[in-house]
């Protein structure tokens, strides 16, 4: 009886561990990717009608990369797909397949109760910033959405490229204007140099 018990225990054992092993196989092969783009036959990006139930990153108001101010005072917010997030604070940097959103909403100060600073309204634009090497020849592209009708690619020519490519912390992204992940890139040591030289004479010049 006791050597039929053995028997039993040892063949459940065995079982176990090939389930488990199988397990592990199985999450290794099937790793969390970013949700995917989704592109139109022409080759025209599909709105990501769900990014607000995404990782919030940061809003800026009335931001402007130029000394001229354009006179509108928008709030800017940025989105990341949940995957590609926990992806960047493992490594501190973008997966393939990562989408980022920048919506850009009106901004207010009279309203209700509000007496003193801003409050966001009615969005005004989004526009998505998608890698993939395959796709893209630089590894990174750019659309602008006009509604939530499919968009076409801005054209490299544009000056977003060579802007984001020229300043941007991580990975041709702005990662400096997202308090939550700049301190997990300097952590990890993949900030760009162009950002650590122009970060190195910001604090030359105090």
């Amino acid at each position: 009886m006791a050597g039929k018990v053995l028997k039993r225990t040892i063949l459940g054992l065995t079982a176990i561990g090939v389930l488990a092993g199988a397990g592990a196989l199985t999450s290794r092969a099937e790793a969390p990717r970013p949700v995917a783009a989704a592109f139109t036959p022409d080759g025209k990006l599909v709105f990501p009608a769900d990014y607000r139930r995404w990782i919030y990153l940061s809003s800026g108001l009335g931001m402007s990369y130029t000394a001229a101010a354009s006179g509108m005072v928008m709030f800017d917010n940025v989105f990341v797909d949940r995957v590609a997030y926990e992806s960047f604070v493992r490594a501190g940097t973008w997966p393939e397949g990562t989408m980022m959103v920048l919506e850009n909403r009106d901004s207010r100060q009279n309203g209700s109760i509000n007496k003193n600073g801003h409050f966001q309204t009615d969005r005004m634009g989004v526009e998505v910033h998608v890698k993939d090497s395959k796709r893209f020849k630089s590894g990174w592209a750019f659309y602008g959405f006009d509604g939530e009708t499919p968009a076409t690619m801005i054209p490299t020519s544009a000056s977003c490229y060579a802007c984001h490519a020229a300043h941007a912390a991580v990975d041709t992204t702005f990662v400096q204007f997202y308090p939550t992940l700049l301190p997990i890139a300097r952590s990890k040591g993949t900030l760009s140099a162009a950002y650590r030289a122009e970060e190195a004479a910001a604090a030359a010049a105090k």
